[in-house]
């Protein structure tokens, strides 16, 4: 059974940077896709970024967050990272970390499908 362990979250303000950390344990693929979602109060939870291993490294970003976020993946760690810049207001929320590996059942931003989930780690930017 994977265990996945968030790090990173805390307080900024508009404008700051954060960098979110997640490491796998008892769970090691070759092939996998590792990604950070979250919620905020009274709303959806969403995919942020996603990135498959591989040759190809595909990497998705939710719109919201493209050119300010960044995720990558340590194949060795088998660890997941998200570095964040330029963060506004809207960007708090609780922040997950998700991992899966073949068959993937689901499109990238769909949370469904994924198994194995974080606790969660909280993000608040203030004005």
């Amino acid at each position: 059974q994977a265990l996945l362990e968030e790090s990173g979250g805390g307080s900024v303000q508009v404008g700051g940077s954060l960098t979110l950390s997640c490491e796998a344990s008892g769970w090691r693929y070759t092939r996998k896709r590792m990604g950070w979602f979250r919620q905020a109060p009274g709303k959806e939870r969403e995919a942020v970024a996603v990135i498959y291993s591989g040759s190809n490294s595909d990497i998705f970003y939710a719109d919201s967050v493209k050119g300010r976020f960044t995720i990558s993946l340590d194949n060795a760690k088998n660890a997941v990272y998200l570095q964040m810049n330029s963060l506004t207001l809207e960007d708090t929320a609780t922040y997950s970390c998700a991992a899966d590996d073949p068959p993937y059942t689901s499109n990238w931003d769909q949370d469904y499908g994924w198994p194995y989930w974080g606790q969660g780690t909280q993000v608040t930017v203030s004005s």
